[in-house]
């Protein structure tokens, strides 16, 4: 190892696996590097590796992470390595020590740095993105793109993924736009996971004993199931031998006891599900703690819940989640308040708490791992339809088992079911990776940004360098476009460990000359997609309503510039509303209600419209339909995708939280999870700071300023998320 590497790595008590050694040697010699590897193998050293490096040469590092809680997670892990003078925080809802030489931040924050120019990127050197996988993330994973192409030439981006079966494509864009950053790959899991299938009350494995088939026995279980049901009849009189192979929770989790593969996080695809389990478990007396547990437990829980009133606590049912806390049993899910879900992840992480039954959202980048991860079905209603689980998702799930010096194996549990199919679940437990597919679309925001701080010609040039633009020149080329071809990508030489580069040299050198004849203007052989001419229709959107302006192209007019400050999937109602005064004549609960039906969304089709509380807000809700009306008829004419319609779902919760009224009469009058209210809260107040930053010295602006007051109170303001 490098003098550097050899010093940093004495500051831990556990020698380096080779894919991180080799990592932090490109990131020693001056480049950047793509770490792929599976949940739990440590790819987290080489983003410290990173600040290590900016601490000893005085300049800065920030770490970007897909999710606010996932950012304030690696905030106190960061203050613990390398002191909290060291280390800030920025977030929607948290700005802490922002000046500091390591910064932790969602992706959007620094994305909107660089668009804004700020001088916090001055001395920067180092960027780390966890969790890039997400760029393929179809809501937000524009923004990871727009991070990557938009940083000094002079920053070395550590890029931390997920296993994916295209990481050298990935890699050969992010060398080709950030020049010379190397890839590593390791498919090794630190701690092996066994897959399994609990039916009845025995725990079979999933595959035989040389691990190549199915196991002999379940598949024997499976054809008497089909035999049972075809024997049935038509009316299927009874419920046959398969229902009573289906395990009941409290026999789950008396099972995995037994086998001591407790702690465990137990999948259930659905929140009330979730609550249920615990009120199940709960009612028939499991108790999984010892007296110290108990009591430890309950003193996490009076710690963080100490400024809670009664009513508040009421209102959330607090006695039942301490009750179920102190057993060693809880929940996870997005319908929880943040402190309460905080609560959860210090007593899971400490050993204290030994089921967590959870939603998949337990799964997308908290540290939570367990020993053993069981899930109960193999098929998820996702708001309009049920469908299968995917093999990414099934990695995801099971990727939770095995902690990293604690456990020396991991264990997935598939629970029986009906309609069990072995096969398919090896064909699940079989398939360890998944391309990584960019979702790149141009936005209205994006468009002005870049041609406010690069001019349209040169952001057009930008454009065509995006990991979208890139993908597609493949497949038009006759690439696969989801992952090289199958010989090169397996890496000729490679270690066990890490799939090194040899081989594919050939291929990444073509695919440049790709990318470079497409920035020189040259025909490309794709068309099937271009971004370039995406993003041209969106210019002639703007142009059209007056947000660019086509006499003068690399000019933004001031309604542009006030749109550049507006985050928002219905951006250009927001700027459309503000321009023509939509919001001007409300009152501050008035705004807030206004302001929620253009972030809320219903978590299902079959609820009623929302409603608006006075005939102020009715009559602007009214207004800003139709500014949407109007706006599609232009993205029609030029083949833009269309604005999302409004959701006044959330408008009466906003309109009273802002007056003033209590949680717990918010709460039940209008049916709404702790943690739903506080994140559509939480997102009518940063629609609410934009304003307040993009209109300028108004009236409006104290309004809208007023409304982040108003709400930012009680468990609105707590453990932000």
């Amino acid at each position: 190892m490098s003098e550097a590497l050899d010093a940093f790595a004495s500051t831990y008590s556990f020698g380096f696996d080779e894919f991180q050694v080799e990592a932090c040697e490109h990131l020693a010699a001056g480049g950047g590097v793509l770490v792929a590897a599976p949940t739990g193998s440590g790819k987290t050293v080489v983003g410290e590796f990173a600040i290590w490096l900016a601490l000893q040469s005085g300049t800065k590092c920030f770490y970007t992470t897909p999710i606010k809680a996932l950012s304030n997670q690696k905030y106190h892990d960061l203050c613990a390595r390398f002191g909290d003078e060291n280390v800030g925080l920025l977030t929607g809802d948290a700005s802490v020590n922002g000046e500091a030489p390591v910064v932790v931040m969602t992706t959007e924050v620094l994305r909107n740095m660089i668009y804004a120019g700020s001088r916090t990127l001055l001395g920067l050197s180092y960027v780390v993105m966890d969790e890039v996988h997400y760029l393929a993330d179809r809501f937000r994973g524009a923004v990871w793109e727009e991070v990557i192409l938009g940083l000094a030439d002079s920053v070395q981006l550590v890029a931390l993924s997920a296993t994916v079966n295209n990481a050298e494509e990935f890699g050969a864009w992010l060398d080709w736009v950030r020049d010379g950053v190397a890839v590593v790959v390791s498919e090794k899991r630190p701690v092996p996971l066994f897959q399994h299938v609990m039916a009845g009350e025995q725990v079979h494995s999933l595959f035989d004993k040389r691990g190549a088939h199915v196991n002999p026995a379940l598949m024997g279980l499976a054809l008497e199931q089909q035999q049972r049901f075809r024997n049935r009849g038509p009316r299927g009189h009874g419920p046959g031998r398969g229902a009573s192979l289906t395990p009941k929770r409290r026999d789950v989790v008396a099972k995995l006891k037994s086998m001591h593969l407790l702690p465990a996080i137990y999948f259930i695809f659905s929140r009330n599900g979730c609550d249920g389990a615990v009120r199940q478990l709960l009612a028939d007396g499991v108790r999984l703690t010892t007296k110290d547990e108990r009591n430890e437990l309950l003193a996490i829980a009076q710690a963080h819940g100490a400024t809670l009133s009664f009513e508040d606590k009421r209102a959330l049912g607090w006695e039942t989640f301490t009750a179920a806390l102190g057993a060693g049993i809880a929940a996870h899910h997005a319908g929880l308040l943040p402190l309460v879900k905080s609560i959860v992840e210090e007593g899971f992480v400490r050993g204290l708490i030994k089921v967590v039954f959870a939603t998949e959202t337990l799964a997308l980048g908290i540290n939570m791992p367990a020993k053993s991860v069981v899930i109960e079905k193999l098929v998820k209603f996702n708001g309009e339809e049920t469908k299968e689980m995917t093999p990414v998702e099934y990695t995801q799930l099971t990727g939770r088992a095995g902690r990293r010096g604690i456990d020396v194996e991991g264990h997935a549990v598939v629970l029986w079911g009906s309609t069990m199919n072995p096969k398919m679940v090896a064909g699940l437990a079989g398939k360890r990776t998944y391309p990584l597919v960019s979702s790149f679309v141009p936005s209205y925001n994006m468009a002005v940004n870049l041609v406010g701080t690069l001019g349209r010609k040169r952001a057009r040039e930008v454009l065509q360098r995006s990991f979208a633009q890139y993908q597609a020149d493949r497949r038009g080329s006759g690439g696969s476009g989801s992952a090289l071809d199958s010989k090169s990508q397996r890496g000729a030489g490679r270690s066990d460990s890490t799939r090194q580069r040899n081989g594919v040299d050939s291929q990444l050198n073509s695919t440049r000359q790709r990318g470079r004849d497409a920035l020189a203007g040259q025909p490309s052989s794709a068309g099937k997609r271009s971004i370039v001419r995406e993003f041209d229709s969106v210019c002639a959107v703007l142009d059209q309503l007056g947000y660019l302006d086509r006499t003068n192209p690399d000019t933004v007019p001031q309604q542009g510039k006030m749109l550049a400050r507006i985050y928002n999937e219905l951006d250009v109602v927001v700027a459309e509303g503000i321009r023509t005064g939509v919001f001007a004549p409300l009152t501050v609960p008035e705004l807030a209600a206004v302001l929620s039906t253009l972030v809320y969304e219903s978590r299902t089709e079959m609820r009623e419209p929302g409603q608006l509380p006075t005939t102020a807000s009715a009559e602007a809700e009214t207004a800003l339909r139709n500014i949407r009306r109007d706006i599609r008829k232009v993205e029609r004419s030029y083949d833009v995708e269309q604005t999302k319609a409004l959701d006044a779902g959330f408008a009466r919760a906003a309109y009273e939280w802002a007056s003033g009224d209590p949680l717990a009469d918010v709460l039940t009058e209008h049916g709404l999870a702790a943690g739903d209210f506080v994140r559509w809260c939480r997102q009518v107040i940063d629609l609410s700071s934009q304003i307040a930053q993009a209109v300028g010295d108004t009236p409006l602006r104290e309004t809208a300023r007023a409304v982040v007051t108003a709400m930012r109170r009680n468990i609105v303001d707590l453990d932000a998320d």
